[in-house]
């Protein structure tokens, strides 16, 4: 044991539940099997810790002495709880015998712990609302009240969310482990659409006063990182290479009185460049470990708009040729809009008019307020007042973030 000095104690015990407090239980889920009984164990070992440690100083492996305490703790919890229901005695008695071959000091346990854990809140069976709470809540270690406010729900909403999660985890018998070879592309995909289905929350959100929640998309990020450090998989490169240079341009989206800045309009003096530099290389990287995805797609043409220094400057005809790539990977009518949006960059209003009225046809996107949207602009474009205002009042009818509805009624404004 390494002494220190008592008033360090608190410090270094706080800094501790910073740092590992998730590393820690990931750990405790493994080892006990159960969420609720992991994050009760888990915080019964730092109170455990903020006692002893005064008098016997901090250990040589704090995050073994808290998995090996929290483990201890559980056992006797569960020990006092035989009493009311006597099923619970054998899982203490096995646990027991377990923890005297405990060891915890090999960090790439801990983190294939951490893999687990993230795979397991993502498993396909659970929907995708309950897919990110319970990510957000057990793998980052949001409150539930800070989850519920992020998604503009009541706690007690995303209460029951996270518990319906853990009952179906626990009924359905989901393994807590990394998926097989064979299946991990596809349950692979499941985790990167949560962690990315998180940042886009953040980096637009989808209701609300403000266009943004930067608390969200750093979580997203954090992950991103934590998963490309724990599988570096090209796709999983390529998306926290998207997420970093989407999240550069954060500045520069909003003014000063949280009005929207479209990207031709930003002063991109305020882009972050470490986070471009960081992102582009992260492109490169994806790109060359292949095979290439949508993720890696969208994060090459993100890198495309983080390298001009101006929209005409922009190269739309690169632009253009990666959504051509990506309508082949992901055939989707928002894929096509977004096409369509960079066709009339390239080829002009007129262009990009014609396949966006398509679209819209077809039925297609007819309740999504950004089709509406840009059909509006472009047809301000070419003069035709009277179009554009019926698209800018679909658009209007049809958004729901506070920002966007001020922006789509200047422009309604500015028609006369």
């Amino acid at each position: 044991m390494a002494a220190i000095s008592v008033p360090k104690i608190r410090q270094t015990v706080e800094e501790l539940y910073r740092t590992e407090s998730r590393r820690v239980f990931a750990t405790l889920v493994r080892l006990l099997g159960n969420f609720d009984l992991a994050e009760e164990a888990l915080h019964d070992a730092f109170a455990a810790a903020a006692e002893k440690w005064p008098q016997e100083g901090v250990p040589a492996n704090p995050r073994a002495w808290l998995v090996s305490t929290g483990r201890f703790k559980a056992i006797d919890t569960l020990r006092r709880r035989t009493r009311f229901d006597a099923s619970l005695a054998d899982l203490a008695s096995k646990l027991d015998t377990e923890a005297n071959s405990l060891e915890v000091t090999d960090d790439s346990q801990v983190e294939d712990d951490r893999l687990r854990l993230i795979f397991t809140c993502c498993h396909p069976a659970l929907s995708p609302e309950a897919q990110v709470a319970l990510t957000l809540r057990e793998v980052c270690g949001l409150t539930t009240e800070e989850i519920a406010s992020a998604f503009l729900v009541s706690p007690t909403t995303l209460a029951q969310r996270i518990v319906r999660a853990k009952a179906k985890i626990r009924d359905a018998g989901i393994p807590y482990q990394v998926p097989s070879k064979d299946d991990l592309p596809d349950r692979l995909e499941t985790v990167l659409q949560v962690i990315y289905l998180v940042f886009n929350e953040g980096y637009a959100a989808s209701s609300g006063p403000t266009l943004t929640r930067a608390s969200l998309s750093e979580e997203a990020i954090r992950l991103g990182r934590l998963l490309m450090a724990l599988l570096p998989d090209a796709e999983v490169i390529g998306l926290l290479a998207l997420m970093l240079l989407q999240e550069s341009r954060r500045t520069a989206r909003t003014s000063p009185t949280g009005d929207l800045i479209l990207l031709e309009d930003q002063d991109r003096s305020l882009w972050n460049r470490e986070q471009i530099i960081e992102g582009q290389q992260l492109v490169q990287r994806a790109i060359a470990t292949g095979p290439i995805g949508v993720y890696t797609v969208q994060a090459a043409i993100a890198a495309i708009h983080a390298a001009a220094p101006s929209t005409a400057a922009t190269a739309w005809n690169q632009i253009v040729a990666w959504y051509d790539v990506l309508v082949q990977l992901n055939p989707s009518p928002i894929v096509e809009l977004n096409r369509a949006v960079a066709i009339a960059m390239r080829d002009g209003p007129a262009a990009g008019l014609q396949l966006i009225d398509s679209i819209l046809a077809r039925g297609d996107l007819s309740d999504y307020h950004l089709a509406h949207a840009a059909q509006a602009d472009l047809r301000r474009r070419l003069g035709k007042t009277a179009a554009a205002r019926a698209s800018y009042e679909q658009a209007l009818a049809l958004a729901k973030q506070e920002p966007e509805r001020r922006f789509l009624e200047k422009r309604l404004q500015e028609l006369g």
